[in-house]
């Protein structure tokens, strides 16, 4: 069997609890669920990407894109992706962004499957996305 092996890039801090931010095993990596956390500063507590949904989602890909590179995958192996919204007023703009980035990204093969559900978070976070990917 292959080894299970945590992927967490220079720009993430510790996870704040026991998790790792993505795990990898043969061809799967899976990515955590990532909020939009500027890239750590040390000593600094985790600071948002800015107050909208634009900016907080914006770095939330760029959170996850991180790990997928860090575990040697891009979104062309994007499988599924889950993508939690606090707002159900946020849907219809979350979809505008999440399409426009996607169309930036040059992908070469199909789209990942989508979920998207309405949770809580902790105050002033609008986002929070995981992916699964699988490489070769």
């Amino acid at each position: 069997m292959s080894e299970k092996t945590a992927i967490t890039p220079a720009t993430h801090t510790a996870p704040p609890a026991k998790f790792s931010h993505g795990v990898k095993k043969g061809n799967i990596l899976q990515v955590a669920g990532q909020v939009g956390f500027l890239p750590a500063v040390p000593g600094q507590a985790p600071t948002p990407a800015g107050p909208t949904l634009r900016e907080q989602t914006l770095q939330t890909f760029a959170n996850v894109k991180a790990i997928l590179e860090e575990g040697g995958a891009s979104w062309d192996d994007v499988m599924m992706m889950r993508v939690y919204l606090t707002d159900v007023d946020h849907f219809a703009e979350m979809n505008q962004i999440y399409n426009e980035y996607f169309e930036e990204q040059g992908l070469t093969a199909p789209a990942s499957a989508r979920t998207t559900v309405y949770v809580g978070l902790p105050a002033g976070l609008l986002i929070e996305i995981d992916a699964l990917a699988v490489l070769g």
